[in-house]
């Protein structure tokens, strides 16, 4: 963020002001970590805030401090059509455009409210306020390095830390991505000495499978893998009939593609999934394979170089596409 463009927003905000935040559609981790983080400090300096997301999100994410104030776009449309349209400033987390907000985009681009972005991923559109880096390994990171900015980092409380921690966490597949530097372990160790209990976070976060999600996970990969030596790729796809059989809720395929893209060879992973109506996909990658290029020309998506995802209306077209085409990104 420019200098001119940080002046000007401290000294909007050095009033209280009516502030919603919100954040993409299926939020995960480092949405609901950045969001609920962003917004206790706001709280503790004073301002009106409400945390308004497209639609629901997993189990796995609610334990977070301001959780149970949340509205849920989908559920409560004209309450959050009313808050939003009072709103004096609007901080949008951890997505590039407002499409990423589905049906909850026409009431923030109606709303005048000013509209502040905080994101890390590629080819983000302008807003009022951008703060936008996409070297940054979560938009947690960057709401850190925003309240540093601000000269606010002594408002960072146990709660506020845990939720960062629990968004950088989850972005970066538990520190192992290669957007982890130096300087977002150096971010971690203040976080610990707010009080953040790493091992409680990961616990809430990661182990807390329901049976029925384990036992989804092992038909996907006993069953539904399926590896393409040849061009050094893995997929897996589940369409509505086998959610449905394994009792499926919101979460239960988190993470079910870095399985796939784990195996020895392979460079680039994709999982496919029948929901809504939608194929929903998720692209994983290794070193400069481009999978945000990839959702980008074929599949209405987009994302980071490694981890991006897309959508399609059918599901063996989006497998035939993605067997077609991924040897042009691999090789190039």
């Amino acid at each position: 963020m420019k200098a001119e463009e940080l002046g000007q927003l401290k000294s909007f905000l050095s009033t209280p002001r009516r502030i919603v935040i919100t954040t993409h559609k299926g939020p995960d981790g480092d949405a609901m970590g950045s969001s609920l983080a962003l917004s206790s400090y706001l709280k503790l300096k004073g301002h009106e805030v409400t945390v308004i997301t497209p639609n629901n999100y997993p189990s796995f994410l609610t334990w977070m401090k301001g959780n149970d104030e949340v509205i849920e776009y989908c559920f409560h449309e004209e309450k959050a059509k009313k808050i939003t349209n009072k709103a004096e400033l609007i901080f949008c987390l951890d997505f590039n455009t407002l499409s990423r907000i589905d049906t909850f985009a026409p009431v923030v681009e109606s709303s005048n409210a000013l509209k502040v972005l905080i994101d890390h991923h590629q080819q983000p559109d302008t807003f009022d306020f951008n703060f936008s880096d996409t070297s940054a390994c979560s938009t947690a990171q960057l709401i850190y390095e925003f309240l540093e900015m601000l000269g606010d980092l002594d408002f960072i409380n146990q709660d506020i830390a845990e939720c960062l921690y629990a968004g950088i966490m989850t972005d970066t597949g538990n520190f192992r991505f290669n957007s982890v530097t130096s300087k977002t372990h150096q971010i971690v160790s203040v976080l610990l000495e707010k009080g953040v209990r790493n091992d409680w976070v990961y616990d809430k976060i990661h182990d807390n499978n329901s049976i029925n999600r384990i036992k989804l996970l092992g038909y996907c990969l006993n069953e539904k893998l399926e590896v393409l030596p040849a061009v050094n790729a893995a997929y897996i796809s589940l369409n509505a009939e086998e959610l449905k059989r394994f009792n499926f809720q919101k979460g239960d395929t988190e993470g079910v593609v870095n399985y796939a893209l784990s195996i020895k060879g392979v460079k680039v992973a994709a999982f496919f999934v029948e929901r809504d109506g939608i194929i929903k996909i998720s692209f994983r990658s290794k070193g400069d394979i481009s999978v945000n290029q990839l959702s980008r020309d074929h599949f209405g998506g987009g994302g980071h170089i490694n981890a991006a995802g897309g959508a399609s209306t059918d599901m063996n077209t989006a497998i035939q596409t993605f067997k077609k085409v991924i040897s042009n990104y691999i090789n190039n």
